[in-house]
């Protein structure tokens, strides 16, 4: 098994709609796998694929080196998988839970499940109906962290948690499953940056590109060129360089091919008047808000 997922040409169509369009995914084993898009790209839509919840319409997807669509008990007790709308036994405490759980994983071990209802400080006689959110999306961490999978499936587990929960929720989830493959989709993209190690982008069902964190966000600068006045826009104007915007006498624009060793010396070569040039690293949030803003303005054109 070379990769825990890999899809290929994996489609789903729901009648007119196209949710997932031959997408080609990889997670490289032992990564943090992000995947991010706005609303209604696909994300969702591609876990409930790989996990069997859905068919696809067309191509396949491999996860643990088994066809999704043959995914059963046994191979499903080497995957934890936690959803914002996943549903539980409400009527059973968390004690409870554990308990009936255990059976249908082999490698389930009863220390790790204890030492993570401490960490979480998880009331273990009250019922789930009774947990706040936050205490019931760490209950299903826990549960699915107990028999120590080989693959960790989330998604969009941040959602409705407050700062603190979704702190212990990764501190818990890093802490337990170091080696473990993780693959995440989340609209919380600060959390998503502080730990994932790859990033997928999804945008109207299509993966638009996907690669290691650290050499997207070294790709990625915010420039600012001052100026002595207003700067004109040069013809051949890089097609890197994105969302310009001029003032006064200052120019500000998205490079999505920054190079530290030819960047500055293109923007001297177009702008031979430029008095001072900054290029700032930029956070995963801007990064996103930058693509799904080019996206929009180029399908409005």
């Amino acid at each position: 098994m070379s990769s825990p997922i890999h899809t290929h040409s994996l489609s789903k169509a729901f009648r007119r709609h196209d949710a997932v369009r031959s997408l080609d995914l990889e997670v490289p084993a032992g990564s943090v796998y992000g995947l991010i898009g706005s609303n209604g790209a696909g994300k969702t839509t591609t876990i409930k694929l790989l996990m069997n919840i859905l068919r696809p319409s067309s191509g396949t997807a491999e996860v643990l080196g088994v066809d999704s669509r043959r995914l059963g008990p046994r191979h499903l007790a080497r995957i934890g998988y936690v959803s914002e709308n996943q549903e539980l036994p409400d009527e059973m405490t968390v004690d409870y839970l554990l308990r009936y759980l255990k059976p249908f994983y082999p490698t389930w071990d009863d220390s790790l499940a204890n030492e993570m209802v401490r960490q979480f400080d998880l009331p273990r006689d009250r019922r789930l109906h009774h947990l706040s959110r936050g205490m019931r999306m760490k209950a299903a961490l826990a549960s699915s962290l107990a028999y120590r999978p080989e693959l960790i499936v989330l998604d969009e587990p941040f959602t409705g948690l407050d700062a603190l929960v979704r702190h212990e929720f990764i501190q818990g989830l890093l802490e337990r499953a170091d080696g473990t493959t993780i693959l995440i989709s989340s609209h919380d993209l600060s959390e998503i940056e502080s730990f994932a190690s790859h990033i997928g982008y999804l945008e109207d069902g299509r993966l638009r590109f996907h690669e290691e964190m650290s050499t997207l966000v070294e790709r990625f600068r915010q420039v600012e060129v001052i100026f002595a006045a207003a700067p004109a826009l040069p013809q051949d104007w890089p097609a890197a360089w994105t969302q310009p915007q001029t003032g006064s006498s200052v120019l500000r624009f998205v490079d999505r091919q920054f190079d530290h060793s030819t960047t500055p010396a293109e923007i001297r070569r177009l702008f031979p008047a430029a008095q001072n040039i900054a290029c700032e690293p930029m956070p995963l949030k801007d990064i996103f808000v930058s693509l799904a803003m080019s996206s929009r303005h180029s399908n409005a054109a």
